[in-house]
């Protein structure tokens, strides 16, 4: 562990677990690779040291693709224990951009201290002229240790723009303004050495962790012509429940609502998410896989959750046996 600054300042503990901020141009390739401690991402924003104490936790330094239930549940347990500390304000956590939004719902699920959560990331390794991880890092401090954060949440904070974890989602491969949240907004931004709230988020809603093994749950996409042969092989291969990235407003074809039949008839649960940014699924259509017959087959609805927020959601949430009406009641919050 190490600290920053003076003592005067308020503390908060800095996760670096790695992601694009934490990389750098290696010679011999000529790709980005990690290189970088969350020291030495300190050390690139000196007048952090004017803002807060970071207490550094050189959690880990991979890529976000690397990111999953182990590592979710190693990050809970840490950002748990130093949230208990009644001299950390916060905790703020670098972050790969790619998974970063999974990474955030589900420590924003599962974290019961009301005290700000802030993950920060970087579209630009440091090699880059214009490398954003420095603005992002003296940005999300800042979202850190402001008062009124106080219960907002888990937040994501780039391109000085504050989100909930539950709205929010990575829109554009590489530009630094790639995180939005859609019809639901901004929660706030930082200008300057201000910090603006705009809203609080009225959608929260917390699942104890009841173990640290997290249930098996796939997604399985729909699309043109898709024949339910991957459903059949995500329960092969154990998955106890299965989200299913549908079309429009939640519907599949004859083939995938088959698939669907036979996978609730076995003990699956299968939720029924949507492929469109926007917009919520709802059991709208009659046909043969539109969402009224999924329905009627015992399908949940994930409301406006994406997919990959969806399969947080469910593994949570059949941690303990629940009914499908618990489930489409925990969904609909």
């Amino acid at each position: 562990m190490a600290l920053s600054s003076s003592d005067d300042l308020p503390v908060c503990l800095f996760i670096a677990t790695g992601g694009t901020i934490a990389m750098q141009v290696d010679p011999s390739t000529s790709a980005p690779i990690p290189a970088l401690s969350g020291s030495d991402l300190i050390k690139a924003v000196p007048e952090i040291a004017k803002i807060a104490r970071l207490e550094v936790n050189n959690l880990s330094n991979v890529p976000s693709v690397e990111m999953g239930p182990l590592r979710w549940v190693q990050l809970h347990h840490e950002i748990e224990a130093a949230l208990a500390r009644k001299d950390i304000v916060g905790v703020l956590v670098s972050h790969g951009t790619d998974t970063l939004e999974e990474t955030a719902w589900f420590l924003d699920l599962t974290l019961t201290s009301r005290k700000p959560v802030v993950l920060i990331g970087a579209q630009r390794n440091a090699s880059e002229p214009d490398f954003d991880g420095p603005r992002n890092l003296r940005s999300g401090a800042r979202v850190c240790i402001e008062p009124e954060s106080f219960g907002k949440g888990v937040m994501v904070v780039l391109n000085d723009q504050i989100n909930a974890a539950r709205e929010v989602s990575k829109t554009h491969t590489s530009d630094v303004e790639s995180f939005n949240s859609g019809d639901a907004g901004l929660l706030g931004r930082v200008d300057g050495d201000t910090v603006i709230f705009y809203r609080s988020s009225c959608r929260r809603q917390c699942l104890t962790l009841e173990h640290d093994g997290l249930a098996r749950v796939d997604i399985v996409p729909m699309y043109a012509g898709a024949d339910g042969a991957s459903l059949k092989a995500a329960v092969q291969a154990g998955a106890k429940g299965v989200v299913i990235q549908a079309l429009g407003a939640g519907n599949v074809n004859a083939d995938m609502y088959a698939a669907i039949l036979d996978a609730i008839g076995s003990g699956i649960t299968v939720v029924i998410a949507t492929r469109v940014p926007r917009g919520r699924v709802r059991p709208l259509y009659g046909f043969t896989g539109g969402g009224m017959t999924l329905k009627d087959a015992g399908v949940i609805f994930a409301n406006d959750l994406s997919p990959q927020k969806a399969r947080i959601l469910l593994m949570l949430a059949i941690q303990v046996s629940r009914s499908s009406t618990e489930l489409q009641e925990i969904f609909d919050q």
